[in-house]
């Protein structure tokens, strides 16, 4: 599959409901098995989440770019306009902290094989996130 999407969002929780849809419908066309969908989508759903908290600090008037490159491997790739991140400072919590909460990032680079930001964009943030073919997905007839 070489067909690429695009999606443009308020930065409201309310939308991402359809970044959900978006993304489970592009990886199923891509032959992602169903459980790597499922994957696929909550870790966007994370990132996308963490754009609001982080990067707009809950302003919903700020937009969310969701861009989806699917070719030989599963790419995804997440715009903002909003506060810049500090990759070096962007860590999940200690895992043994038993908790709700803060295990996002621990479960966005256990679903994608890359997980980085791109240093170019001048305001606001560009996180890439690029997922192999794995061998559940080369069972999917693809």
């Amino acid at each position: 599959m070489t067909e690429t999407a695009a999606i443009t969002v308020p930065s409201d929780p309310r939308y991402l409901a359809v970044i959900r849809e978006l993304t489970a419908a592009m990886a199923g066309a891509w032959g992602m098995s169903d459980a790597g969908k499922d994957d696929v989508k909550l870790a966007v759903d994370e990132a996308c989440a963490n754009v609001i908290k982080h990067a707009y600090r809950g302003d919903v008037s700020g937009r969310i770019v969701v861009k989806y490159f699917p070719g030989a491997s599963f790419e995804v790739v997440i715009e903002d306009d909003g506060i810049k991140a500090r990759p070096e400072n962007i860590r999940g919590r200690d895992l043994d902290d038993v908790r709700p909460g803060g295990l996002g990032i621990h479960f966005i680079k256990r679903t994608f094989d890359v997980f980085k930001f791109d240093g170019r964009k001048k305001k606001g943030n560009r996180l890439r996130l690029v997922r192999h073919r794995r061998a559940e997905d080369a069972d999917q007839g693809r």
